[in-house]
């Protein structure tokens, strides 16, 4: 039985990029586990550690060689292998050496196809000291590194300088040098604390050698935990709670090794700017941790995570302190800056901001909006003229000093300001909502002006780039278009909008074609002319294919999507409804009997000749079992009628799913392609009718039973 033990690799940098270090280190881990796959060597848990100043992974019981391979070469055929004398040719005499060995110690391999010549041979396992190096020099090279970096003399590229190695197999220091390095047993612990080296015994002593010794918490989780647990506790002896976030999280735990919390404190007066700038302004520029109070207001302190213990505390808290402050003015000075000019005088100035080189200004794109939003609005039951305002003011906070600032507060400054401006509140709050959802999983807008707007915002840049032929390729989409469908399709379909999607996409495409006209500034588009081919289809089909991703992360099938989506839907919800009705009828008894024979009737009418009548014609049943089907249809057709109207697409197939004796005996007792043209015409009527039912929900022929 092949031993094991225990393999431990540190990479020593100079500080890791804080946002890629949790990345860097599953990576690096997920590498070496498919190395050591590759190369045979079975193992047990594969441990992460990751800190500013180190990637480590430890590889518990590791097999210390690789299996013995059996090798077995199939060569010439025995009839080409020997001449007329029974000597061996040159062809026998060729696999012999490339099998490096004589030819009397070839074997022979019959079959019911032949015998041939045959080498067998058992290739011993080498040991996994000599393997390991290669394995980790090639999850090294291919971790996610955007921008390689060279050091000193070295040749060797990495994201960052490499100080040291450590590459231990049980107590043995494996022989190797990685990156411009001679691996040994020696770390480093803490800039500050630990300024030596650290010796490893073996890769089990490594962790609690750092944390003991070196003040360094290695792993990454342990220390996030750490870091939330001192931030928590910190925010209650302040009387509040901590803003915490998971990115915020892993960027502070990204930045130290040895965490230590200090609060802070900074002016009241401050708290007249907005809160979300407050916030910003900690979470972004220093990675503080702000604190609210028990109903949601944010108090005048914060917390740091510092990565020292500081002798003197207090020296530690007035330095963040006075780091803050400064910013907090800016802060105060944009904000009363901006509220001495009102959002609406801003507008104009939306001429000089580029939406697209052939799709217009910020101003061209407001405009459009404001036409296609006032229509959803009226759809919603809500204010076009609201919805309008809201679209003209939308991006007038680009403008502003705040968001210059800012930018990640857009919409947010614009929801202050027109409330300072005295704009009506569904106006104020939709400015800030037309970019809800942000991100997947993020909050939707939930005021019927701010989803208006949210949707004519995203139609109208999808229809637009589109429209100049530029949709995205690959990995290359610079105007978001695959998040703003998806968007769009959310607002929609878990807002419980019942809003025609494709009657938006022509009417946007329509406003771009008329703005052309009227404007000039989009004229000698053919993109937008009456010629050019139709727009909405692909924009649709775009939209189409986000949908289809949103769903299978919900656990519905591809074969249901399809099913539903071939039937070109124009409404989401109407198509949300659907599907969820199709995955529940694909697990009726019934399903997959009513599955195949709608293939068996799609593949029948295929290949039917000419058009179908409407009507069927009584007195053209002449088998019983025809006769049956054609009576439960008609029972069926008018039972589901109100279903189809008020949407219990899953009612109304639960009852078709009683269609399923009638359709086995109708194909098991009738000849459909009678010789009797007229008989034959009127049963293909009836199948089509069937089909048709079906069809109002989805295409069932398309749905795949059994596999997934």
């Amino acid at each position: 039985m092949n031993e094991k033990t225990d393999f431990l690799c540190e990479i020593g940098t100079e500080e890791l990029p804080p946002l890629s270090l949790r990345g860097l280190s599953e990576a690096l881990g997920l590498g070496i586990q498919a190395g050591l796959a590759k190369a045979g060597l079975p193992h047990g848990e594969c441990k992460l550690y990751a800190t500013p100043r180190r990637l480590a992974v430890w590889v518990k019981d590791l097999a210390t060689r690789q299996p013995d391979r059996g090798i077995e070469r199939r060569g010439p055929a025995l009839a080409a292998a020997y001449d007329k004398e029974g000597k061996p040719t040159p062809q026998a005499l060729g696999f012999a050496r490339s099998c490096n060995v004589a030819f009397s110690q070839l074997q022979q391999l019959t079959t019911e196809k032949g015998a041939w010549l045959n080498f067998k041979s058992t290739e011993p396992g080498r040991p996994s000291t000599l393997l390991l190096p290669g394995i980790v020099t090639q999850a090294l090279a291919e971790l996610p590194i955007p921008k390689r970096m060279r050091w000193g003399k070295e040749k060797s590229e990495f994201v960052r300088p490499v100080q040291w190695v450590v590459m231990l197999f049980g107590e043995e220091v494996i022989d190797a040098e990685i990156l411009g390095q001679r691996a040994g047993r020696e770390t480093r612990g803490h800039r500050f604390h630990h300024t030596g080296s650290l010796v490893i015994p073996t890769a089990r002593d490594y962790a609690s050698i750092l944390e003991t010794q070196g003040f360094v918490l290695p792993d990454f989780a342990l220390r996030r935990a750490k870091v939330r647990h001192l931030v928590e506790t910190a925010a209650q002896g302040l009387n509040g709670t901590a803003v915490l976030d998971d990115s915020l999280l892993d960027e502070v735990t990204s930045l130290v090794e040895w965490p230590v919390a200090v609060t802070g404190n900074f002016e009241a007066r401050f708290l007249t700017v907005p809160a979300e700038v407050i916030i910003s302004t900690m979470k972004g520029k220093q990675k503080y941790f702000p604190i609210v109070d028990a109903q949601g207001a944010l108090l005048p302190h914060f917390i740091t995570i510092s990565n020292i213990e500081s002798r003197n505390p207090a020296s530690v808290r007035e330095g963040n302190e006075r780091v803050i402050r400064p910013r907090l003015a800016d802060a105060v000075f944009f904000w009363e800056k901006d509220r001495q000019q009102r959002l609406e005088t801003r507008i104009e100035g939306l001429q000089g901001m580029l939406f697209q080189e052939r799709l217009g200004t910020l101003h061209d794109k407001a405009l459009r909006v404001g036409r296609l939003a006032a229509t959803i609005a009226s759809q919603l039951g809500s204010s076009e003229e609201s919805a309008s305002r809201a679209a003209m003011l939308g991006k007038c906070d680009l403008l502003t000093d705040m968001v210059g600032e800012f930018p990640e507060l857009q919409g947010i400054i614009g929801r202050y300001c027109a409330k300072h401006d005295g704009e009506p509140d569904e106006v104020a709050t939709a400015l800030e909502e037309q970019y809800l959802p942000r991100f997947a999983g993020d909050a939707l807008p939930l005021s019927p002006t701010g989803q208006a707007l949210a949707l004519a915002d995203r139609l109208d840049t999808l229809v637009g780039i589109f429209g100049v032929g530029a949709p995205p390729t690959g990995d290359k989409d610079p105007f978001g278009l695959r998040r703003s469908a998806l968007g769009a399709l959310r607002i929609i379909i878990e807002g419980q909008l019942d809003l025609d999607l494709l009657a938006l996409l022509a009417q946007s495409a329509e406003i771009y074609k008329d703005s052309a006209s009227h404007h000039g500034k989009t004229a000698g588009l053919p993109i937008f002319s009456a010629t050019h081919p139709d727009i909405v289809g692909p924009v649709y089909d775009f939209m189409m294919e986000r949908l289809r991703a949103y769903f299978l992360e919900q656990a519905l099938q591809a074969d249901e999507f399809e099913s539903v989506v071939s039937r070109r839907i124009a409404k989401p919800l109407d198509l949300s409804i659907r599907l969820r009705a199709v995955h529940d009828f694909k697990v009726l008894p019934e399903a997959v009997s009513l599955v195949a024979a709608n293939k068996r009737i799609k593949n029948i009418l295929r290949k039917a000749q000419g058009t179908l009548p409407t009507e069927l014609k009584e007195h053209l049943l002449l088998e019983p079992a025809e006769r049956l089907l054609a009576e439960q249809f008609r029972a069926l057709a008018k039972e589901t009628a109100p279903l189809w109207q008020t949407r219990q697409y899953r009612e109304a197939l639960q009852r078709l799913a009683g269609l399923r004796g009638a359709v086995d005996t109708f194909f098991n007792e009738v000849m459909v392609m009678a010789e009797d043209s007229t008989v034959r015409e009127n049963r293909l009527i009836l199948l089509k009718g069937v089909s048709d039912l079906f069809l109002q929900v989805a295409d069932i022929s398309m749905l795949v039973i059994g596999e997934h």
